[in-house]
């Protein structure tokens, strides 16, 4: 999330301090992405350096007011024309967990994609009531309407983004499943013949084991194919 310009678009409403900016970025944004003043400031200290804002004087109170340049204006421009880049999408821990669990040693994958998919639809009903909330608020007509609009945007995109969680989660789920199933089995231990019992000396008396001794052979034991 880019708190740099997300700063900068409201600097383009006009000067504002670093708590004001702060109250406006989570009311537009419902605190989702909540932000303390530090961040703020040192935010603000990199745009100034940078020459995309500027200290513009004192409010009466005596706060130092902020106001985007020029430059802040056209990196504003650019910043709302490209497309965000999801060639090297940020890193997302659910799905590195998951690469991970998969023949992890003491991991069942299968109850770490339950124990997920409880969470991401708990968190869409919860965002699916802010939302009803959202709306009520926009048809009352309420002063702050613009960024009713704005959180009502966030929300949405938040209740698509957990769908296709939970979508994804299922189709982990399958996939495990069809792979498990076609996985080699490994060969079983293949079972011992029965005992043939002791084999007759070779060398000595007049049975069997003379006979095979004159052919050059191996005495006829059980199972053993005799020859004419």
């Amino acid at each position: 999330m880019s708190i740099r310009h997300g700063l900068l678009a409201l600097l383009e409403h006009g000067p504002r301090y670093g708590s004001q900016l702060r109250t406006e970025f989570e009311s537009r944004t419902g605190s989702t992405w909540p932000l303390n003043v530090g961040q703020v400031y040192t935010t603000l200290g990199r745009l100034e350096r940078d020459g995309l804002v500027a200290q513009n004087g004192e409010d009466g109170a005596g706060h130092a007011l902020y106001a985007i340049t020029d430059a802040g204006r056209d990196e504003l421009r650019t910043w709302f024309e490209k497309p965000v880049d999801r060639a090297s999408p940020a890193r997302d821990e659910l799905s590195i967990k998951l690469a991970m669990a998969v023949g992890a040693p003491g991991v069942d994958i299968s109850e770490v994609i339950q124990a997920q998919r409880r969470h991401t639809v708990k968190a869409m009903q919860d965002y699916t009531r802010l939302k009803a909330q959202a709306l009520t608020a926009l048809e009352s007509g309420g002063t702050h309407e613009r960024d009713d609009v704005a959180w009502l945007l966030v929300l949405e995109q938040l209740i698509f983004q957990t769908e296709a969680e939970a979508r994804w989660l299922d189709h982990c789920e399958s996939r495990l499943i069809r792979f498990s199933a076609s996985a080699p089995r490994p060969a079983a231990a293949s079972e011992p013949g029965p005992d043939p019992g002791p084999r007759p000396a070779t060398g000595s008396g007049d049975g069997a084991g003379d006979a095979g001794a004159e052919r050059g052979g191996a005495p006829v034991g059980p199972g053993a194919r005799r020859t004419r």
